[in-house]
C-alpha cells in the first residue's frame, strides 16, 4: 500500500476524524492549518509528529508550496472553493468534504480545472464504502434485480442533529453555508446517481420548515436555554444536554471537549449558537424535503429527507424483484433483503463485514474511504467527474423547490 502524507486544512471533526483512521493505516500528517488553537493542537496530537508544520490558516498553508501528497480541505462550506482551487494550483491531489463547493457553477469549474491539471480530487463521499451499501452495489451490478425500474431512497436527519447542525450550527443560512439538500444529502444524491448508474435528466423537489419556528416554541421559552427558561429538564432540544446526553455532538464544534469542565461550557453555550432556543433561531433551512429525479436510461428515483426519522432506508425495484433495507435505523442493525417477483422466498443479502465495520463514523465509511484512498489516486479514470452528477441532482433540487418548476439539466 502507497503511504500518503496529507496537509490538513481544517482541523475540526471531520479533519480529525480522517486523520486518526489514516495515522491508524500508516499514513502521515505532514502540515496543518486551523484558526482555532485547540483544533491544531488536537490535530498535534493525532499527528505525533515533530516534523509536524501549523499554520493559523488554510491559506497560509496552501501559500507555502506543496508539502505533501494530499491536500485534506475540511472547512467550512463557503471556504472550499477557494482553497480548492488553491490547492490544485500548488500541485496537491485533493480528498474533498463535501459539498465541493456553494453553487453548481462553482462545483464545475473545479471539474474543469482538476482535469486540465491533471490533479485528482476524492470527494468524500464514504457512504458508498460502508459494507451496507457496498452490499446494495453488488447486488444491483450482478442483474439479481434484472432492470432497475425505480430506487425510493429516505434519509432521517433525527430531530436533534436537525437542531445541532441545521437550526442552531453552521449550516443553519444557505447565505454562510450551502442548500441544506446539499450540505446533508449530497450523500444520498450521489448514491442515486452512483446505483442509477446514467446521467440525471431532470429533478423536481417541494420543501418546507414545519416545526422548527417560533410558534412551535412551548409557552413562556426563553431566546437562549441558559436564560432560565422553565422548560429546562424537558425540553428536547434544551442545550443543557450537551452536557449529559448529547454531548458527542458538543465535541464536532468544541475542540477537546473531553478535558472541559461542565462550568467551561455552560458558560460557552451561554454565548455560543448552540444555546440558543431551536424554536427561535433564525434558520432558513427546511426540516423535510422531498426530490424526484429522472434518469437517461429511464430509471426513476426519490429521495425523502426529513428531520423526523433516524437513519437511512433504501428500496430498489427492478424488473425480477425488490431489494429493500436500512441503515441506522430503528435501532437495528443494518439489513438488507432480496425479494423475487416470481416465485421464490425472500432472502437476506450479506453485509460483508470488513475492516471498516469496526469504525462507526458513517456506518464504517470514513474508514473505507481513506483506506481506498490510495488506491482511488491511482486509478487512471477515477475522479471528481465520477461523483458530480450527485452534485448537479442536489443543487437542481434545491432550485426546483425554491421556484416551484422542474429543472431539466443540460
Amino acid at each position: 500500500m502507497r503511504v500518503l502524507s496529507f496537509a490538513v486544512v481544517g482541523c475540526g471533526s471531520r479533519g480529525r476524524t480522517y486523520m486518526r483512521i489514516a495515522r491508524s493505516l500508516g499514513h502521515r500528517v505532514a502540515a496543518a492549518a486551523d484558526p482555532d488553537s485547540k483544533a491544531r493542537s488536537a490535530m498535534t496530537e493525532i499527528a505525533a509528529d515533530p516534523r509536524l508544520r501549523l499554520f493559523d490558516t488554510g491559506e497560509e498553508l496552501l501559500a507555502a508550496g506543496k508539502l505533501a501528497d494530499v491536500a485534506l480541505i475540511a472547512t467550512q462550506d463557503a471556504q472550499h472553493f477557494e482553497q480548492t482551487k488553491a490547492a490544485l494550483a500548488a500541485g496537491y491531489d485533493i480528498l474533498l468534504e463535501k459539498p465541493a463547493a456553494c453553487s453548481a457553477e462553482e462545483v464545475e469549474e473545479l471539474l474543469t480545472l482538476a482535469e486540465s491539471l491533471g490533479r485528482k480530487i476524492v470527494l468524500c463521499f464514504v457512504l458508498r464504502y460502508t459494507p451496507f451499501y457496498q452490499a446494495v452495489k453488488r447486488v444491483v451490478d450482478s442483474g439479481k434485480l434484472g432492470e432497475i425500474v425505480t430506487i425510493n431512497a429516505t434519509e432521517g436527519v433525527e430531530p436533534w442533529h436537525q437542531a445541532h447542525s441545521f437550526v442552531r450550527g453552521h449550516w443553519a443560512k444557505r447565505a454562510e453555508s450551502t442548500p441544506m439538500i446539499v450540505a446533508k444529502c449530497s450523500h444520498d444524491t450521489d448514491l442515486l446517481s452512483w446505483l442509477a448508474a446514467s446521467p440525471c435528466t431532470a429533478v423536481s423537489s417541494h420543501a418546507a420548515n414545519t416545526f422548527f419556528r417560533p410558534e412551535s416554541a412551548p409557552p413562556g421559552a426563553t431566546g437562549r436555554c441558559t436564560d432560565g427558561c422553565p422548560h429546562c429538564g424537558a425540553c428536547p432540544f434544551d442545550t443543557h444536554r450537551y452536557l449529559d446526553d448529547q454531548k458527542r455532538w458538543l465535541a464536532m464544534v468544541y475542540p477537546e471537549v473531553e478535558k472541559a469542565a461542565d462550568a467551561e461550557i455552560l458558560e460557552w453555550l451561554q454565548t455560543s449558537r448552540w444555546g440558543r432556543c431551536a424554536f427561535r433561531c433564525d434558520q432558513d433551512t427546511p426540516d423535510h424535503q422531498i426530490v424526484a429525479v429522472a434518469f437517461e436510461n429511464g430509471v426513476t428515483a426519490t429521495l425523502t429527507m426529513t428531520a423526523f426519522d433516524a437513519g437511512r432506508r433504501l428500496r430498489i425495484h427492478g424488473t425480477r424483484g425488490i431489494l429493500q433495507g436500512a441503515l441506522g435505523a430503528d435501532g437495528r442493525p443494518p439489513w438488507l433483503e432480496f425479494r423475487p417477483h416470481f416465485g421464490g422466498e425472500a432472502e437476506n443479502v450479506p453485509i460483508v463485514e470488513t475492516a471498516a465495520s469496526g469504525y462507526q463514523g458513517h456506518g464504517g465509511g470514513d474508514f473505507g474511504l481513506i483506506e481506498a484512498l490510495p488506491r482511488l489516486l491511482e486509478d487512471p479514470v477515477s475522479g471528481a467527474s465520477e461523483y458530480i452528477d450527485g452534485h448537479r441532482i442536489a443543487f437542481a433540487a434545491d432550485r426546483a423547490a425554491k421556484e416551484s418548476r422542474t429543472v431539466c439539466m443540460k
